[in-house]
């Protein structure tokens, strides 16, 4: 299946946007108007090898599991696993760069393999729905970090 990618600038510095997304746990507050019953694998929601059990809102097979398996200030690279008899394989890819005139560019692309005849089939409606999924994922991911109050303090 082709990749989904969507994206966003956040008005923080690279550091602040990379410090909210590579703990793991923290996924769940802008990612849960789709994903939910979130459950950590491990005490360490951080870095590689941070897991998490969670179902999804659509579909008929809907429990899933991601896994961190990268994770740098520039880029972190989850895999995951779901659908029927979890044979679905996941890759999602954040990758973080300063915007011009300030910022972070947020880019997300998701990779997936079906892995049953009927996620095949209805692979190009799971495309359309994970690009609105993962788009409003992005806009509450900027909501969110723009609203915050800055790691400094604001000085």
């Amino acid at each position: 299946m082709k990749p989904v990618t969507v994206a966003t600038t956040i008005a923080r510095p690279p550091e602040d946007v990379y410090a909210l997304l590579s703990d793991l746990a923290n996924h769940e507050r802008f990612t849960d108007h789709f994903l939910v019953d979130w459950e950590m694998t491990r005490e360490d929601t951080r870095g590689a090898g941070a897991g998490v059990r969670l179902k999804t809102t659509a579909g008929p097979h809907r429990d899933s599991e991601i896994t961190v398996i990268e994770s740098t200030p520039t880029r972190i690279v989850e895999t995951g696993r779901g659908g029927k008899g979890m044979q679905s394989h996941t890759r999602g890819t954040y990758t973080l760069a300063p915007a011009p005139g300030g910022g972070t560019e947020v880019t997300f692309t998701l990779e997936m393999e079906p892995g049953s005849f009927a996620e095949k089939v209805g692979a190009p409606a799971a495309r359309v729905y994970l690009r609105k999924q993962n788009a409003r994922a992005m806009e509450r991911l900027k909501e969110l970090m723009e609203s915050a109050v800055p790691a400094n303090g604001g000085h």
